[in-house]
């Protein structure tokens, strides 16, 4: 199907970004990747009257990580930035080990986080990675800057919290204390397909204690879960067999999955709990390591 008509504006600043979208009153989309917004625009499931392409704005295709730690994801940095990155492995092997499961490569090489984010997709990767690692989407709009925790970003499936005449400009990791350690795992019944359910866990550690950690899920509810009981259960202990296989019961419990096509809701569940604590022992297997770096991954 072809798409309704709308008009197409390209605009050269954030500011008249915002401005067309003012004048859209509601009835404007924000294209970046586009491969969220164009499969709706041709099945006819969005039909906004103004479509604002933000591709041309300047300095917004960045990921890089600030003095503080802070690591910052601009609002057109593609999913192939994020997968070919030589921060995010040292810096947050969660976000690395997620990098080259979203989607296709082809997707990949125009889709962004912050797009991902926006489309609020209740079987999406990043919106799982990101609550995981505790981060926020900074909006943009007429009345200047404001950040909204990714917790509340997304308010139900396909809906965030932005106002209709703002624009999301970067994501927001907030830096960590300690080794960073976690992983990204999903279950999908080919490439590029949507998850039947996946996991997303984000820890820092004290030598082998837990200082900080945070789950997310994915392809479970009809919106990202925020396992939040199971990520506390895990906070200053050691990653022991009793304490993983703890944190997976709980995680399995926060998913709120429902039997289709993919599989059953008892089978999601065992996924969850299978993927946690498969993340949790490689994690803990990696520190265990004589002379392991500072950071560990679990793919």
């Amino acid at each position: 199907m072809y798409p309704p008509r709308f008009r197409y504006e390209a605009p050269r600043s954030i500011d008249e970004a915002i401005a067309l979208l003012q004048s859209g009153g509601g009835e404007a989309k924000v294209l970046a990747g586009g491969q969220s917004l164009v499969p709706l625009l041709k099945l006819r499931f969005a039909s906004p009257e103004l479509l604002v392409d933000i591709n041309n704005l300047p300095g917004l295709d960045y990921h890089r990580v600030d003095a503080d730690g802070t690591l910052r994801i601009g609002a057109l940095c593609r999913h192939v930035d994020l997968e070919r990155s030589t921060i995010l492995p040292t810096r947050s092997p969660t976000m690395a080990a997620a990098a080259p499961l979203v989607a296709d490569p082809i997707v990949r090489t125009r889709g962004t986080l912050v797009g991902s984010l926006c489309h609020a997709d209740p079987q999406g990767d990043w919106a799982a990675v990101v609550t995981a690692l505790g981060g926020s989407i900074v909006a943009q709009g007429p009345n200047g800057r404001r950040t909204i925790p990714v917790a509340d970003f997304v308010t139900g499936p396909f809906q965030n919290a932005l106002a209709y005449d703002e624009v999301a400009v970067e994501a927001v990791i907030p830096p960590a204390k300690g080794t960073v350690a976690g992983g990204y795992l999903k279950l999908e019944r080919r490439v590029g397909d949507f998850a039947t359910a996946g996991v997303a866990v984000a820890l820092e550690l004290n030598g082998s204690t837990v200082t900080r950690a945070g789950i997310g899920l994915t392809g479970v509810g009809s919106s990202t879960i925020n396992a939040t009981e199971a990520a506390q259960a895990l906070v200053g202990k050691p990653l022991s067999a009793e304490t993983r296989a703890g944190a997976a019961e709980l995680a399995a419990a926060a998913a709120q999955p429902k039997t289709d096509h993919r599989g059953t809701a008892a089978y999601k569940r065992h996924i969850v709990a299978t993927f946690v604590e498969r993340i949790l022992t490689r994690v803990d297997e990696s520190t265990q390591l004589p002379g392991n770096g500072s950071t560990q991954r679990a793919a």
